[in-house]
């Protein structure tokens, strides 16, 4: 196991890099005023998504191994409030709940792997809450590059876009009925 244990620590770890690089590298491409848009009444901004995942990441991961991962202090309902912050808080913000995260996870050690946590008074093996919490930020990431990509093609930011003709296009979202249609 202690092997096993390492190599998925250490897999882990580098997934959790991956992630935080993939949105940083898309939220790059957009300018404040896409940063804070929303698509719809009923969507979340690039903002609110990054201001909910560093309350997460904060709330999570500080003191990981001792206490519930569902802080007193946290308030989770102001994260999805943007009214008076800026860009550049939101992403120290960012940052510095990724930078908890980090602290929790590079020391641990494949004995820690079975130990149990809590998050919102559930238990949860080491394991299982660093999987609920890789998966729960995927989603979210790729929101941020959803959105990221929809505002930085209508400003012409978009980087390593990659030109799709209208028939191929057609062809991939037509039912299958239609894509087989003439096919030899």
């Amino acid at each position: 196991m202690t092997d096993l244990g390492k190599a998925y620590l250490d897999d882990v770890l580098a997934s959790f890099r991956k992630l935080k690089s993939t949105a940083e590298r898309a939220v790059v491409q957009v300018r404040d005023e896409h940063f804070f848009a929303t698509v719809d009444p009923e969507s979340n901004s690039i903002a609110v998504v990054m201001k909910h995942m560093a309350g997460n990441l904060r709330s999570r991961w500080s003191d990981f191994l001792t206490s519930d991962g569902e802080k007193p202090d946290r308030h989770r309902d102001h994260e999805f409030e943007v009214d008076t912050d800026s860009r550049v808080n939101i992403e120290a913000q960012w940052n510095a709940g990724w930078r908890v995260l980090f602290e929790a996870l590079e020391p641990l050690t494949a004995d820690d792997l079975q130990k149990i946590v809590q998050i919102r008074g559930e238990p949860h093996t080491v394991l299982q809450a660093i999987n609920r919490q890789l998966t729960h930020y995927a989603y979210h990431v790729g929101q941020i590059v959803l959105l990221a990509k929809h505002h930085a093609g209508r400003s012409g930011r978009r980087s390593r876009s990659r030109a799709v003709s209208p028939r191929r296009t057609t062809r991939a979202c037509s039912p299958p009925a239609q894509r087989n249609a003439g096919a030899p």
